[in-house]
């Protein structure tokens, strides 16, 4: 119960910063995504379903953070299932009866219902407090700011002009896109067994 009471307070305290709904024509909404980095081959200005025209600049500016963001934990969390699957996993007790040992050897969500309750409270209220600040602050990033950093830190691009920065963070997206594909494709191969043949009798399962 505390950890869904955790959750509700999280999503209640993001949920206050999502902009307001003005809807942009899709004109307008394909130019501003034609200048964003991440548009690029194979999929430029990929919006099926008209994503970008559901809301304001504002709230394309909202949904391109929301992108980012995981697209980072993404590409952590796929490299953390190989580096498990290989074999390596933290020394030591995470608590008094669950070592990393054996939440290493069980399925994804498997080992999260192993963490205990404590735990589990602990990260999602440490993700929380990680996401509240991150949108406070600074300048946000619907009103022109630097996208949340919070976790990761900032690096210096003063010295890298323009276009050079623009082809860096469409590198960063691409590949955080791919890492969401493996994160998901990684989670249903090892739960749903057939689900994705291109893992079918892989080891790491």
């Amino acid at each position: 119960m505390k950890v869904v009471a955790l959750l509700l307070a999280f999503v209640a305290s993001t949920a206050a910063f999502a902009p307001s709904q003005q809807g942009l024509s899709r004109t307008t909404a394909i130019s501003a995504v034609e200048d964003m980095p991440g548009n690029t081959a194979p999929f430029k200005v990929f919006d099926p379903f008209d994503l970008a025209t559901l809301g304001s600049e504002q709230t394309l500016s909202w949904f391109r953070a929301a992108e980012l963001k995981h697209s980072r934990v993404a590409m952590l969390a796929t490299t953390g299932y190989i580096v498990q699957a290989a074999g390596f996993h933290f020394p030591g007790m995470l608590s008094s009866d669950v070592s990393f040992e054996s939440l290493s050897t069980m399925k994804p969500l498997d080992a999260w219902a192993a963490v205990p309750e404590g735990g589990k409270s602990q990260i999602i209220a440490i993700i929380g407090l990680s996401e509240i600040i991150s949108e406070c602050t600074g300048t946000h990033y619907t009103k022109g700011g630097d996208y949340p950093e919070i976790i990761f830190p900032p690096i210096d691009f003063t010295k890298v002009d323009a276009d050079t920065l623009k082809v860096k963070r469409s590198r960063e997206l691409n590949n955080g896109r791919l890492a969401m594909i493996a994160i998901i494709s990684f989670c249903a191969a090892a739960n749903i067994p057939g689900s994705v043949p291109l893992l079918a009798g892989s080891p790491m399962f």
